[in-house]
């Protein structure tokens, strides 16, 4: 080989080849592989968007802006879950002022019935959904002493009523047990089971009854005992639910007190109803004394439960009671409530006579009375 020869072309071949400056290509080096990271992070960052939004993105591999891609079923992005937690709204959690009171909030407590058949007389209770027979007496004939004075105390606990003796329905054994058991203890004899109430609670350990005689005595059920001292002479008792308040007549006179304070008060029903009644009686009275309702008594003997009227007792006014319908109870409870029964249902107002809402009652119970209310 002619050594000259290949210098010369060597020497040719430089010359045509472009000089390569290192520091401009790694700059361009450096600049493209920043630009492919920054590519592939905003990849990253639509990628999530897209999942998040329901959209799948194809990134082009020229780093173009990515094109957006109808969302396919065979393509599935898994993507870390992420919480999001809400800015609370401070007036979500505010209740509105002006929102209805729901029926099954006014009335939480539990509501006693009377049922009388022609074999029995049972108890139920009520209580939002439910209704439950939680006690029953057989008897053998639907007027008889039994169905004349079953009741419950104000609380829900007792229960108490007069068994049928041979004198003809007029008086019998004074029975009383714990509502829903068995067991019934006897209290006192010769107890009379005729008139609209012959037996009311004060409170609920006493009760208040009379005897054959027509003697009154209040006994304590809890003790089995009567209570010492005379109960006084006066008729038509009736207490408010805690037993502090009573309402009753002496010498032809009504009037509430409690241990510490009386006072009279007058009422005059409607002269076109009063004259097929033999009178009317309180039947229920509020807890500060200062309310009656009052209800009709009959011109027989038999039981009656029933109240259609309110009266102060500060000034013997009727209260104007904002009730639709025909009234058939009105109840003070001890949580200061005032249960108004109605043909079709219950009102529920509170101590000052403002409407709380309305329960509906089911057709079981709606004919039945309403013995008690116990929160």
């Amino acid at each position: 080989m002619n050594h000259d020869r290949l210098r010369f072309d060597l020497a040719d071949l430089a010359e045509e080849v472009t000089p390569v400056d290192l520091r401009d290509r790694a700059l361009r080096t450096s600049r493209r592989l920043g630009v492919q990271r920054a590519v592939a992070t905003s990849a990253a960052a639509l990628v999530m968007v897209a999942a998040a939004t329901g959209t799948a993105l194809a990134i082009r591999p020229n780093g173009q802006a990515p094109l957006p891609q109808p969302a396919g079923p065979s393509t599935t992005v898994t993507v870390p879950p992420v919480e999001v937690t809400p800015t609370p709204d401070p007036s979500a959690s505010a209740e509105p002022t002006n929102s209805p009171v729901k029926p099954a909030s006014v009335l939480g407590g539990t509501r006693y019935y009377l049922e009388t058949t022609s074999t029995k007389v049972r108890i139920h209770a009520v209580r939002g959904g439910s209704d439950r027979v939680v006690h029953q007496i057989p008897i053998e004939k639907s007027y008889g002493c039994e169905a004349s004075t079953l009741t419950v105390s104000p609380d829900g606990r007792r229960v108490a009523w007069v068994q049928d003796s041979t004198d003809g329905d007029q008086s019998g054994v004074l029975l009383a047990g714990m509502l829903g058991e068995p067991e019934s203890t006897r209290l006192l004899d010769d107890v009379n089971c005729l008139g609209p109430r012959a037996l009311v609670w004060q409170g609920s350990d006493l009760l208040m009854v009379r005897k054959k005689s027509g003697q009154s005595v209040l006994f304590d059920v809890a003790a089995n005992k009567r209570v010492n001292g005379d109960p006084g002479q006066e008729t038509d008792r009736c207490w408010s639910a805690d037993g502090r308040w009573l309402a009753a007549v002496a010498e032809g006179k009504p009037y509430v007190a409690d241990e510490t304070q009386g006072r009279p008060y007058s009422y005059t029903p409607p002269k076109a109803e009063a004259e097929h009644w033999g009178g009317w009686q309180a039947r229920s009275v509020s807890m500060d004394g200062r309310y009656v309702s009052v209800g009709w008594v009959g011109t027989d003997p038999q039981r009656h439960d029933d109240s259609f009227a309110v009266v102060d007792t500060t000034t013997s006014k009727v209260v104007d009671l904002p009730v639709q319908g025909q009234i058939r109870s009105i109840t003070f409870t001890v949580d200061r409530k005032v249960i108004v029964k109605r043909a079709t249902g219950i009102t529920v107002l509170d101590s000052n006579f403002s409407p709380l809402g309305t329960v509906t009652e089911t057709a079981s119970v709606r004919n039945m009375w309403l013995l008690a209310y116990a929160p």
